[in-house]
């Protein structure tokens, strides 16, 4: 059974910077791909941003692009979300997945069968 933790979540004002971690136990981190969504109030879960298991591709959502970045460190067992330039519409629970491919459906959440309890991000005006 595989166990994803998140952190690094706060109150941060508009034009600050936050970093995610996410940390994976109970199996091989490097045998997941890992991705990143979030649910701003009152609405549906969105689609942040996936990492292949190596580190070398990932997918940015597009309102996202340029302001936040996907790594992963698959020694320390951990996907880190680096969020710049936030903006008040960025606040949200943030979650981190997990799945076993990469590619087909990545910005679908039900195709990720592992999550993490999330954790806030509010981004003051």
């Amino acid at each position: 059974q595989v166990q994803l933790v998140e952190s690094g979540g706060g109150l941060v004002q508009a034009g600050g910077s936050l970093r995610l971690s996410c940390a994976v136990s109970g199996r091989t981190f490097s045998d997941y791909v890992m991705g990143w969504f979030r649910q701003p109030p009152g609405k549906e879960r969105e689609f942040v941003a996936t990492i292949d298991w190596a580190g070398s591709r990932t997918e940015v959502a597009d309102s996202m692009k340029g302001r936040f970045t996907i790594s992963r460190d698959n020694a320390k067992n951990t996907v880190y979300l680096q969020m710049n330039s936030l903006k008040p519409e960025d606040t949200a629970i943030y979650y981190c997945a997990a799945r076993m491919y990469y590619g087909l459906r990545f910005s679908d959440s039900r195709s990720y069968p592992h999550w993490g309890q999330g954790t806030q991000v509010t981004v003051s005006s």
